[in-house]
């Protein structure tokens, strides 16, 4: 069975956009990207809903700017490579390496699980949560950046339960960002 994770930028009081949902405080320096990098290269499959699949085309064409440093030409690369499954009612179609799902998130992500390969990656909050409240995540990774932002997007859902969870390991960066990864028990 396949592990779902998810994991994102977060300031210290829990958000990953601020209340205008800029997330330029979240931008990673060179060694954060690499590590980014890395963890991207281990992922079979990702996970997004609409907003931040529309975000993440960036990445279709990011590499040939002509001011793309090496993190980000490689980072373009493994996301191209990367299968990817757009959860939206609202999207006619999706591009490259993706295909769009507009059934019950639930049902198909546990089906994905079920299946042999490597690992599954969610990514955005509003279908993380719903995959969260269905208890379908089974790793943690939050990369708390120092800064306190008051309101914002969440990144974690408000929940009717408590999911007790494990440490897993942490890391602190240059950036001073430190990296945390729990598994749900």
């Amino acid at each position: 069975m396949r592990k779902l994770t998810y994991g994102m930028g977060v300031s210290l009081d829990g958000f990953i956009a601020d209340r205008d949902g800029a997330i330029d405080w979240s931008a990673p320096d060179e060694e954060l990207h690499r590590f980014h990098n890395q963890q991207a290269r281990e992922v079979g499959m990702e996970l997004y809903g609409r907003r931040l699949y529309e975000d993440m085309l960036t990445w279709e064409t990011a590499d040939q700017q002509p001011s793309a440093s090496a993190p980000v030409v490689e980072f373009a690369e493994i996301w191209r490579a990367t299968p990817k499954v757009v959860f939206s009612t609202t999207l006619e179609r999706v591009e490259g390496n993706a295909r769009l799902v507009r059934e019950d998130p639930g049902e198909e992500v546990a089906r994905l699980k079920a299946e042999p390969g490597q690992d599954l990656a969610v990514g955005g909050a509003g279908l993380a949560s719903t995959l969260i409240e269905l208890g379908l995540v089974d790793e943690y990774r939050l990369f708390v950046n120092p800064v306190i932002l008051g309101a914002g997007t969440p990144f974690f859902p408000a929940l009717e339960r408590r999911i007790s969870l494990e440490l897993v390991e942490t890391r602190t960066f240059g950036s001073r960002v430190v990296y945390v990864r729990y598994r749900a028990r």
